[in-house]
C-alpha cells in the first residue's frame, strides 16, 4: 500500500442485519458511525449482512433502507449485499485450506460439552478435531487454528485491547455446519472488498475484534481503526436488540429520536436545537462531533 493508514480518505460503513427492522439501539450505532465518518469528511457505506438466511425476515430489508433514509442518514455508494459475493467467500476459504489453516470440524455443542463437562468457558473450543479427518459426507464445520499470539488494537474509545485466541477463544468457524459463512470470516473480506478502514460498532462486538485481527493477519489484508460505542442498555441492564424484542424506531418524528440520540452520545445538543428538522440537526451534530465522552464507557441505559 503506497499510504499509510492514516493518510487515507475515511471509508466507513454500517452493516446491518436484516433479520427485522431497525430499532433504537441499531440507529444509535448507525448515527454514531455516520458521524464520524462525515466528520472526517468521509465515506459511509451501507452493507446488509445477509449471509445467515434463516434469521433474515421479509420485508428487513427495505426497511431498513427506508428508516436510514427518513432519519438523513444518506449512504455513499451502492449498497452492498453479503449474499452476492459468495464465491468470494468460497475462494478465500480455498486459500486457507490450500495453506493448511482451516480444518474440517464434526463437534456438535453436546459433544464439546460431554468432552469437557467442567469447563467454565464451553465456548472456547479444545481442539478435538483439529488433527482428525472427518468420514466423507459426514456434516461438519470450517474452523482456522489459532496459535498462541498475542492480538493487540488501540480501540479509539476502549482504548488497548489484547487477547491471546488460543486461550480465549480458541480455533473459531468459519463456515458453518448448515454451509452459511460465519460472521466473523465474511466481515473480514467484505471490509477489506469495500475498502473500509475505519469500524464504528456497538461495545459488544469488541470481542470479535481480535478474531478478524488474526484473520487480516492471515490473509494479508489491512489493518483497520477501531471504535467501539457503548452500547444501549434497557432499565433491567438488557442491550436493546430483537432478542430482547426492541420495537422498531417510530419514523413518524425523527428529530425528535435523532436528538435523544445526541443525548445519549453525549453531544449535548442545545434545547433550541429541539424542533428543527432532522437534516439541521445533523448537520449542527456533524460540526460539534466529538466521540469523547463516551471513553471507557461499555454500555448507556436509555
Amino acid at each position: 500500500m503506497s499510504l499509510s493508514q492514516d493518510k487515507q480518505p475515511y471509508v466507513g460503513r454500517f452493516a446491518p442485519s436484516p433479520t427485522g427492522p431497525l430499532h433504537f439501539g441499531s440507529l444509535y450505532t448507525a448515527l454514531a458511525g455516520f458521524l464520524q465518518a462525515r466528520s472526517q469528511q468521509g465515506k459511509w457505506l451501507l452493507r446488509i449482512d445477509d449471509l445467515d438466511t434463516p434469521r433474515n425476515a421479509q420485508g428487513s430489508i427495505d426497511h431498513i433502507l427506508k428508516t436510514l433514509e427518513i432519519f438523513g442518514l444518506h449512504w455513499d455508494d451502492t449498497v452492498y449485499y453479503q449474499s452476492q459475493h459468495l464465491d468470494v467467500y468460497k475462494d478465500t476459504l480455498h486459500e486457507l485450506m490450500e495453506n493448511r489453516l482451516v480444518y474440517a470440524c464434526t463437534c456438535s455443542r453436546k459433544t464439546l460439552a460431554e468432552a469437557n463437562p467442567t469447563q467454565t468457558r464451553p465456548d472456547i473450543y479444545p481442539g478435538i478435531c483439529r488433527d482428525k479427518m472427518p468420514p466423507p459426507r459426514t456434516p461438519h464445520s470450517l474452523r482456522i487454528k489459532t496459535n498462541n499470539r498475542i492480538i493487540s488494537f488501540q480501540d479509539e474509545l476502549q482504548g488497548l485491547i489484547s487477547q491471546n485466541l488460543a486461550d480465549q477463544h480458541g480455533d473459531f468457524i468459519l463456515k458453518r455446519k448448515d454451509g452459511i459463512i460465519a460472521y466473523q470470516f465474511a466481515v473480514v473480506i467484505d471490509d477489506c472488498r469495500q475498502h473500509i478502514n475505519h469500524i464504528v460498532r456497538g461495545f459488544d462486538l469488541l470481542d470479535s475484534t481480535p478474531k478478524q485481527i488474526y484473520l487480516q493477519q492471515q490473509l494479508g489484508l489491512p489493518s483497520l481503526q477501531y471504535m467501539h460505542v457503548p452500547i444501549i442498555i434497557d432499565t433491567q441492564g438488557y442491550k436493546l436488540s430483537k432478542q430482547t424484542l426492541a420495537q422498531a424506531v417510530d419514523l413518524k418524528a425523527p428529530h425528535k429520536l435523532i436528538f435523544e440520540l445526541l443525548t445519549l452520545l453525549k453531544q449535548q445538543p442545545p434545547d433550541e436545537l429541539k424542533g428543527v428538522e432532522a437534516i439541521e440537526l445533523l448537520d449542527w451534530a456533524i460540526a460539534h462531533w466529538d466521540p469523547t465522552p463516551l471513553e471507557k464507557l461499555r454500555a448507556i441505559s436509555r
